[in-house]
């Protein structure tokens, strides 16, 4: 089976988090799925600006997803946070028929051609756990992880609300990155911050709670055993790793756990190079736990 997707990172995959992008195009081309590039997308709006300008949101919204279904392709992503967005967005667009015309009026005043509601939003991990037949996956792993425990860290956008996904909604039940790392050859640790908020958007409001949200998060894994943690989304990549150091220094906690996104460790599972994965840029050096497994 052939898939194919418009491929929508996100900023923080193009702007800071750039080695999950890397990633996910290097675990996709390996596996035959096609990640078609949406020039003219912009930022999805995010938190900030559904709270703000809702309508304006929602326009945003609508002028991606316009652009994905000029494809004629579904839209996959990496950021947790884009994915509620733009998934919320479809949601309303596709049962609210007179929101649809309207948000389409307006857009239509800039160019966009009007979306018609004919596309879904999934995860890239989405893709690879339900999408992919597990054995074809499993016949890519060159470099099982030997027992790795691995966290898998959910976060929150990706889990809820129900209405939008409830095939993802329960975080009891919810298991991708679970099955993932079963099929890697890694251990699944089971601990309390598994499907907390991370923390990124409560950055602005209140460092000093989002600094201890990030100790919290990984302390938990860490008591729990785990030598790494995934996760599927860009911003919680950026708060679990890149502002760990910055959660040690607030809370005076050494955490010290290797943090990377879902698709590097799948693509050095799969053997690909750890500089095309950009395992050299993460802020946690997973090199010693690495090394020990024989993945690098």
């Amino acid at each position: 089976m052939s898939l194919a997707f418009a491929y929508y990172p996100g900023c923080a995959a193009k702007q800071v988090q750039k080695e999950a992008d890397w990633a996910a195009r290097a675990v996709c081309a390996e596996l035959g799925i096609a990640l078609h590039d949406m020039p003219q997308a912009t930022c999805c709006g995010a938190v900030s600006l559904r709270e703000t300008k809702p309508a304006f949101a929602l326009a945003v919204a609508a002028r991606i997803l316009s652009e994905a279904e000029a494809q004629g392709r579904d839209l996959t992503t990496i950021c947790n946070t884009c994915l509620q967005t733009l998934s919320q967005a479809n949601y309303r667009l596709k049962h609210e028929p007179e929101l649809l015309a309207e948000i389409n009026k307006v857009n239509g005043q800039a160019g966009v051609p009007a979306y018609r509601g004919s596309i879904k939003v999934h995860h890239l991990l989405w893709v690879l756990t339900d999408q992919i037949d597990p054995e074809t996956l499993k016949s890519k792993v060159r470099r099982p992880l030997k027992g790795m425990r691995v966290a898998p860290f959910y976060g929150c956008h990706g889990l809820r609300p129900e209405e939008i996904y409830p095939q993802h909604a329960d975080a009891n039940k919810s298991d991708h990155l679970d099955r993932l790392i079963a099929l890697l050859g890694g251990e699944a640790v089971s601990y309390w911050g598994r499907d907390r908020c991370c923390g990124f958007h409560v950055m602005l409001s209140d460092k000093n709670e989002m600094r201890q949200m990030v100790a919290n998060n990984c302390l938990s894994a860490k008591d729990a055993g785990a030598e790494i943690m995934i996760t599927p989304c860009t911003l919680c990549d950026m708060a679990m790793g890149a502002y760990q150091g910055i959660a040690e220094k607030s809370t005076g906690r050494y955490i010290g756990l290797p943090e990377m996104n879902f698709a590097q460790l799948l693509g050095l599972a799969m053997g690909i190079d750890e500089q095309k994965l950009g395992i050299q840029r993460l802020h946690v050096s997973p090199v010693p736990v690495l090394s020990a497994r024989g993945l690098i």
